[in-house]
């Protein structure tokens, strides 16, 4: 039988190694839906809430799996909410594909309903490749450039397909003059650096005696790689946020994550170093870097236009963080003095044990800091770890000590809110057999996550390993936000906008057919994560938090200082709970 150009974009996708869609249906994609469902055999769809979840789901599962990210909307409103979630993919440097729907060819430019122009709604978050299918030959090639270019560029691509084009038989373009003849396939290349810039960039490292890394999410797939590299230059390695998985946090020399989710030990490094290197990482906050000319630099990155952004390097490696560094350990001396390294892991072990303390101390009912330390040690092995914007992110950052074979993401670049759960499913689909699990705010969780539980109803079952936990801190607070007013303002707590209502998300759990757990209490912590992660169904596991709990930046400026006082003077409703709080979380 004769293929529609709907039937035929499912094929070409299936044959570039498309298993899933996430999306929404819509008048839009009628013919595309159609053809999705006798695809079913070739391609997954997963029915979103929300649009903006289908490219949150195709970013996460870029992230979780290194291919392409596949997300479909409707013309219109529906392509529209895919926005947010094609930015984060787009400011985190992930491959995605979004596919959506337009009015009829005849009605464009006539004011008709649901009419937008895509094509320049696209044109940035897309810029790397965003086209209109306007004949069926087109569709060959606009599918083949697409998916090649997300991978190439490690960037969202966009096909806009008119809806009258969707049901118009498939065409192979006719071998002429003004046709292109395009094919499917693409292998990353093996990239690394040119011989005399890997010396360059040696000399550099070993001449240094206070070496520091930072390690992002480019140096994920090169664990053992980075820590040989630290281990010959006596260095330490701090994280980006993105980069938490790149090396376990039970080394004694890894500082854990920078800026101002960061540790101490960290900020130390960075203060004290004489050499700075850096791998797969596009951290942006220069004053937790070294002062400039204070260290030589000497950066890996994949993509040159990162290059040299945050800091003036001395040595700029283009190249794949695992290839390059391989070719770069031979060149390196084992530093004999290592008074800096032991300087380093004392600082680490003295942060543990403080990160201990503050988590310990007692709060109003329960403090957060102990929900994420409790779970630490109770983490299963090879687990994914998904992650919101927001308070949250701080005692995820700091006080989760992460595993070999473990993954874990949240929304780097853009810092959106509402990912984490989201992420988590993504991650389900593509490991079903693992244990997820996302820790969100109380905030993110009313803006998506309660949505999508309901998602997590309707396909627990098909998972091979049902164990799925959505942490919820229940403050009643935008509470990130809160505390930048105080800190970064001088600005009280604004009520009209930071109280939440509350919400019984343990027992909307239980209304959906997943498992609800209430904790209010500190000591039942414990059991609570332990009855949550041996579950034989998805949970929501609910924890009543102190919002009063301050998120200590690593290094406390004196005009955030300044601010906070002031936010207190002019009357924080909060005032007494957080200068307790404040009080107790410096002492310990």
């Amino acid at each position: 039988m004769k293929e529609n150009v709907s039937e035929f974009l499912m094929r070409r996708l299936s044959e570039w190694g498309v298993k899933r869609i996430f999306g929404y249906p819509g008048d839009g994609i009628n013919g595309i839906m159609g053809a999705l469902d006798r695809a079913s055999d070739k391609i997954d769809f997963i029915q979103v809430r929300h649009e903006e979840m289908a490219a949150f789901m195709a970013c996460a599962h870029a992230k979780f799996t290194g291919e392409v990210g596949v997300c479909l909307a409707t013309s219109g409103p529906g392509a529209i909410h895919l926005l947010n979630g094609l930015y984060d993919a787009k400011l985190d440097h992930q491959p995605v594909v979004a596919i959506v729907g337009q009015q009829k060819r005849a009605a464009l430019g006539g004011n008709y309903q649901q009419e937008v122009d895509l094509i320049s709604l696209f044109k940035d978050v897309a810029h790397e490749y965003v086209h209109m299918v306007s004949t069926p030959a087109q569709m060959r090639h606009i599918v083949d450039r697409a998916m090649r270019i997300a991978q190439v560029e490690r960037n969202v691509c966009c096909i806009i397909v008119p809806n009258d084009i969707q049901e118009m038989d498939a065409e192979k373009p006719p071998r002429e003059h003004g046709t292109i003849h395009s094919g499917i396939g693409y292998k990353a290349p093996r990239v690394a650096p040119r011989a005399e810039d890997l010396q360059r960039a040696a000399d550099a490292l070993n001449t240094g005696s206070k070496v520091a890394i930072l390690a992002g999410a480019g140096a994920l797939n090169a664990t053992s790689e980075v820590i040989e590299v630290a281990d010959l230059l006596g260095a330490g390695i701090a994280k980006a946020l993105l980069g938490k998985a790149a090396v376990p946090d039970n080394l004694p020399f890894v500082t854990g994550s920078i800026g101002l989710l960061g540790t101490k030990p960290s900020y130390d490094m960075m203060m004290r170093c004489d050499t700075l290197l850096m791998i797969g990482s596009s951290f942006p906050y220069s004053e937790f870097l070294p002062e400039e000319g204070h260290a030589r630099g000497v950066q890996i990155d994949i993509n040159g236009r990162m290059l040299s952004i945050r800091y003036p390097m001395e040595v700029n490696l283009v190249g794949d963080s695992s290839e390059t560094l391989k070719l770069l350990i031979p060149l390196l001396k084992r530093k004999k003095d290592r008074d800096w390294r032991n300087r380093i892991e004392r600082n680490v072990a003295r942060w543990w044990k403080t990160m201990e303390a503050r988590a310990m101390e007692s709060a109003n009912p329960i403090n957060p800091q102990r929900v994420f330390w409790e779970l630490s040690p109770r983490l299963p092995d090879n687990c994914i770890l998904t992650c919101d914007s927001g308070s949250s992110a701080n005692w995820y950052s700091r006080d989760l000590k992460i595993r070999q074979g473990m993954m874990a993401s949240l929304s780097g670049g853009l810092a959106t809110m509402g990912p984490g759960v989201p992420y988590a499913i993504s991650a389900k689909f593509a490991h079903p057999d693992r244990v997820v699990i996302a820790m969100v705010g109380d905030g993110a969780m009313q803006m998506n996550g309660l949505n999508e539980l309901i998602t997590i109803g309707k396909y627990w079952k098909r998972w091979s390993n049902p164990r799925l936990v959505v942490m919820v801190l229940n403050n009643r607070d935008l509470n990130q936000v809160t505390w930048e007013q105080r800190a970064m303002e001088g600005d009280p707590k604004f009520e009209a906008s930071q109280e939440l209502p509350d919400f019984p998300y343990a027992r909307y759990a239980e209304l959906i057919g997943l498992q609800g757990i209430f904790v209010d209490q500190p000591e039942e912590l414990g059991n609570a994560w332990d009855n949550a992660l041996s579950a034989n169904r998805p949970v929501v596991l609910e924890v009543c938090a102190d919002p009063d709990v301050p998120p200590l930046p690593p290094h406390i400026t004196f005009k955030q200082a300044r601010a906070y006082m002031s936010a207190i003077l002019h009357g924080d409703p909060d005032s007494a709970g957080i200068i307790r709080q404040s009080i107790k979380q410096i002492f310990a």
